[in-house]
């Protein structure tokens, strides 16, 4: 029977149904680097991660077994993909099923920083609040702003489509435009990537981390943001240079930002933690019962596909060539 390891207390029953065909073991995984990771993997054919988890080429070299890695998240950044090729290790992860949930909350913190919703929490928490006055905590109409979309993926084009609801403008930029017919359907149009970060009052990063986004916005992205806008992330923390960002709205050029992951998660730059007009969440954009429940499952059903029939997932990022399905 084959051996599987599953880092992360996953929801759902999942491991308890391919327990019936493998041998299941499982392991919180909280805290594992790279070398925790290394120390586990031996004698496993199957492999289920987070994406706090780094699957390196020291990784995939100990792991002398290792036919499938199944990592819980659409990303995978953590993943050395050319070394699972050379390994011949199936790499697959979880795309679509948090599409609309993370829309969502990107749009819970355009809303946030917009409004001031949380730090209207805090003032009225704090006692400050002694009744309505015509000019307390003003914020930006949602329906006055120009909302810019890096990266037109699955995510960035859900963000698009939600924003006809409150009557946003919007402009997005990737390496390439959109079908005519999708560009309509979202009322959206393309533009550079300069152009954009010019004519938002709030930009939404959506795109993947590799070599070339690392830092996308750096102090100089940022410094062409124009005056008063904002920034959100929902992607990936290493997109935005922490230091840089947190300067940016201190000195008044950006309005705020509101950030659900952070460039050295879990860890969040000290300056951002005492700025009032940056909203920050614990990377909880696919947080929901439902959505972590299907990535799990995806996960189960991939390691399932690999080890007990002999195939190879649709959902497969890296498909060895050696391999039959």
């Amino acid at each position: 029977m084959k051996r599987v390891l599953i880092l992360g207390d996953l929801p759902g029953d999942g491991a308890e149904r391919l327990a019936g065909r493998c041998e299941v073991e499982v392991h919180h995984g909280e805290g594992l680097g790279e070398e925790g990771v290394r120390r586990l993997v031996p004698g496993f054919h199957g492999l289920l991660t987070l994406l706090i988890h780094p699957v390196s080429e020291r990784v995939l070299a100990a792991a002398d077994r290792l036919e499938v890695v199944a990592n819980c998240a659409v990303g995978v950044d953590n993943i050395d993909l050319a070394a699972a090729q050379r390994h011949g290790v199936i790499v697959t992860n979880t795309p679509d099923v948090l599409t609309a949930d993370t829309a969502d909350l990107t749009w819970g913190l355009i809303l946030a920083v917009l409004r001031g919703i949380v730090s209207g929490d805090r003032y009225l928490r704090r006692g400050d609040f002694h009744g309505w006055r015509p000019k307390l905590l003003l914020g930006r109409s949602v329906g006055s702003v120009v909302l810019g979309v890096v990266g037109p993926g699955r995510i960035g084009q859900a963000v698009l489509a939600r924003a006809a609801a409150f009557g946003a403008r919007t402009l997005y930029h990737g390496p390439s435009r959109l079908p005519e017919g999708r560009e309509r359907e979202l009322e959206t149009e393309w533009c550079g990537f300069e152009e954009l970060l010019a004519a938002s009052d709030v930009v939404s990063l959506h795109v993947p981390l590799n070599d070339e986004t690392h830092h996308l916005m750096d102090a100089r992205a940022l410094r062409s943001m124009k005056k008063g806008s904002y920034l959100v992330n929902t992607a990936r923390g290493p997109l935005v240079d922490e230091a840089a960002l947190a300067e940016a709205v201190a000195s008044g050029h950006l309005a705020g930002a509101g950030l659900d992951v952070f460039e050295a998660e879990p860890a969040v730059n000290t300056r951002l933690l005492e700025l009032d007009s940056v909203v920050l969440l614990p990377h909880i954009g696919s947080a929901t019962v439902e959505t972590r429940t299907r990535m799990a499952d995806c996960c189960f059903e991939d390691l399932h596909t690999v080890l007990v029939e002999d195939g190879v997932p649709a959902r497969a990022v890296v498909k060895p060539v050696s391999r039959g399905g």
